[in-house]
């Protein structure tokens, strides 16, 4: 098994939240494992969890739509939400909730090693930028220790609103600039580690 599909298989048996108990299915997260763009959003929904997958309708739908504008689709990049079983009737996660599912988004990025890491909604955003409005910063980026960190609005709220899907796609044609800057400043990285260790070699 990959170091994932271990995951996926703690995540099926965890049953730390209430939700837990009124789940269909646990929804993990799916990708590639070397994916080099992490998407998160924030909790499946009705459809998510009767299928296991993260983003399978309307919104789902149009992130599709928004790979394709940069030229990726699912199986190039990462997607995964805050929390992994579904809220009852849809409502907004829990803090406690979040809390709990905390471990497993960190054990995700781990293995993934992203090079860019996509926040989509509010609660996402909030993890990552805290005290911080979804209006002000979306679409911008901010590098931390060596991973870009990109805030963007739900592709749900374009259902809700429709002025911000052309919002939406302007900052997804950002993307691209952003994963070039991430290989780069990856292979600086590699370059650094190994230019250290041949000198360490020469220490006396």
């Amino acid at each position: 098994m990959s170091a994932l599909s271990d995951l996926y298989e703690n995540i099926r048996c965890c049953g730390k939240c209430e939700i837990a108990r009124t789940r269909t299915q646990s929804v993990p997260g799916e990708g590639a494992e070397d994916a080099e763009i992490m998407f998160i959003g924030e909790a499946p929904g009705f459809r998510e969890d009767q299928l296991g997958r993260p983003f399978v309708g309307q919104a789902g739908k149009f992130l599709d739509e928004l790979l394709a504008l940069i030229g990726l689709d699912r199986k190039q990049v990462y997607i995964a939400n805050v929390v992994k079983c579904r809220p009852p009737t849809n409502r907004d996660p829990l803090p406690q909730e979040i809390l709990n599912c905390r471990p497993w988004l960190n054990k995700q990025i781990d293995i993934i090693q992203p090079k860019v890491i996509v926040t989509l909604g509010r609660f996402s955003m909030a993890m990552f930028f805290p005290q911080k409005t979804i209006g002000k910063i979306h679409g911008t980026v901010e590098n931390r220790d060596g991973v870009l960190y990109v805030p963007m609005y739900h592709p749900a709220a374009a259902l809700h609103q429709a002025n911000l899907k052309e919002v939406i796609k302007a900052d997804f044609l950002k993307l691209p600039e952003y994963i070039a800057a991430g290989k780069e400043m990856s292979e600086v990285k590699k370059e650094s580690v190994a230019t250290t260790k041949q000198l360490r070699m020469f220490e006396v």
